[in-house]
């Protein structure tokens, strides 16, 4: 994998008859499924039957699943997966007849050209804060369309054309790709290395960062606490962009105090600069999550919400899958499922988990200390995503995971990569400092682990962007099976 060539979308009504290629994938079945739903006539294919692609055949689209150069029929535009080869025979086709070949990047573009954009972008955060705003829009009656890369659990959808004029999206930074959006306003969560497959380093992120800042028409929202992020508010007032910044700085123009924990949830004051700061309730854990949320509002404001009435619609916010989804309960266990896979979302998620077992109503009046053996733990199952992040954040791996009081770790989860020699999971389990860490060679022995170590109180959290999701659910039936 590589960063992207940038390409210029084109406009909805220009598009004619669209054909995508890997149709089938959460990012790209979004966008079919918008266009969908805007009278585009839609085609597609995927090497696998899913329910995604049952739900755009429903919806009319035409699907065939395999891939053959007739399959793009009658298209004026084919959009491409960035997991698509070149050797790819609808591409090949498609190329042959001189078709418009656009990446899922370009054609998301095109959702906003027309609308009110609103991209949020960072290293870690999107997902959420993109549900999060979606959800406080629909209670404020905006009815925004969204295309998120998660699942919104109040709608079961990960994206949705909407009727009002806003459109609400996530942009990827990880290739390059949301280069090829231009929204009205964006989000910056925060910038860190990452993806060190496709960049060269925390450098060339930078400049990509500052090069989104110039498709931003109007405002950016950034997160002022993040070292990296700052810099790309300089940046943009450098270049005469509008800022406005969120965050517990005394600085920032949306104000985060007043933190508290209760549980799952996390209450804290907003002050947005009106004459009373606004009290908010979240209902997902961690400072992180709090970020997350002001950055929301702070969105809303700007498009000319009440914050205070945004607010009410963020505390019925439940979350998006994969960001801490509770996966079930058995024998006094809770098990929940996360997406992290960076070492700064991990710590971010297991230092969450602790502060809402420590919060929780029948523990907070006097919660027992750290030594004592029968306080509420935290089980993380882990699994690392690629063998070069792997090997390039082994040691910060290492360092969040010991903020788990067990910790198994599971084989690399490929993905794109072939394996490295030398790099497996072990460069991690062998750093984590306090030694109860175990080293897992497959999921079933991980299952086992997990329902084995964890006792009633504890929340088993499975970690990772690989497969790993799978196993929550699993664990759930090992402890039913063997407590109840």
């Amino acid at each position: 994998m590589s960063l992207v060539d940038v390409t210029e979308p084109a406009r909805a009504d220009e598009l004619g008859q669209v054909h995508f290629i890997g149709m089938g994938g959460a990012g790209m079945s979004g966008v079919a499924r918008v266009l969908l739903q805007r009278g585009v006539a839609v085609s597609g294919t995927d090497a696998k039957d899913s329910e995604l692609l049952r739900h755009l055949e429903e919806l009319g689209a035409t699907v065939h699943v395999g891939h053959a150069a007739e399959y793009v029929g009658e298209a004026d535009t084919v959009v491409v997966s960035s997991a698509v080869r070149d050797d790819n025979p609808e591409l090949i086709e498609a190329r042959r007849r001189g078709l418009r070949v656009l990446p899922r990047a370009a054609a998301l573009g095109t959702l906003l050209l027309d609308r009110t954009g609103v991209a949020v972008a960072g290293t870690h955060g999107k997902t959420t804060t993109t549900s999060m705003l979606t959800a406080l829009l629909h209670h404020l009656g905006v009815e925004p369309g969204y295309v998120i890369g998660g699942t919104l659990v109040t709608t079961g959808l990960g994206a949705d054309a909407g009727a009002g004029d806003i459109v609400v999206a996530e942009a990827d930074e990880s290739d390059g790709s949301f280069l090829m959006l231009s929204p009205r306003i964006a989000v910056v969560t925060n910038v860190e290395a990452d993806h060190l497959d496709n960049y060269g380093g925390l450098e060339e992120i930078h400049a990509n960062f500052a090069a989104f800042v110039d498709r931003v028409a109007d405002t950016l929202v950034v997160g002022i606490d993040d070292p990296g992020a700052r810099k790309v508010a300089e940046v943009a007032r450098e270049r005469g962009k509008r800022v406005r910044t969120y965050g517990e700085a005394p600085e920032a123009d949306y104000r985060v105090s007043r933190l508290s924990p209760a549980g799952f949830s996390t209450e804290f004051t907003l002050d947005t600069g009106g004459i009373d700061p606004v009290r908010c309730v979240v209902a997902v854990p961690g400072r992180h999550n709090v970020l997350n949320a002001a950055a929301a509002i702070a969105v809303a404001d700007e498009l000319g919400h009440d914050p205070e009435v945004a607010a009410e619609g963020l505390a019925a916010f439940t979350g998006a899958a994969r960001r801490f989804e509770f996966k079930g309960d058995a024998g006094g266990v809770a098990v929940y499922d996360s997406y992290a896979h960076h070492p700064t979302e991990i710590a971010a998620d297991l230092r969450a988990a602790h502060a809402a077992l420590e919060s929780r109503p029948e523990t907070a009046p006097e919660a027992p200390s750290v030594g004592d053996s029968a306080r509420s733990r935290v089980v993380a199952v882990f699994q690392p995503h690629l063998y070069s992040r792997t090997r390039i954040f082994a040691t910060e791996f290492a360092e969040a995971l010991a903020l788990a009081d067990e910790a198994i770790v599971l084989p690399i989860y490929a993905a794109r990569e072939d394996p490295e020699p030398g790099v497996d999971s072990g460069l991690i389990a062998r750093g984590v400092a306090h030694g109860r860490v175990h080293e897992s060679g497959d999921p079933d022995t991980a299952v086992r682990w997990a329902a084995e170590l964890a006792r009633p109180g504890d929340i088993v959290l499975t970690m990772g962007a690989g497969d790993v999701t799978e196993l929550g659910p699993r664990i759930v039936g090992e402890l039913q099976a063997t407590r109840e």
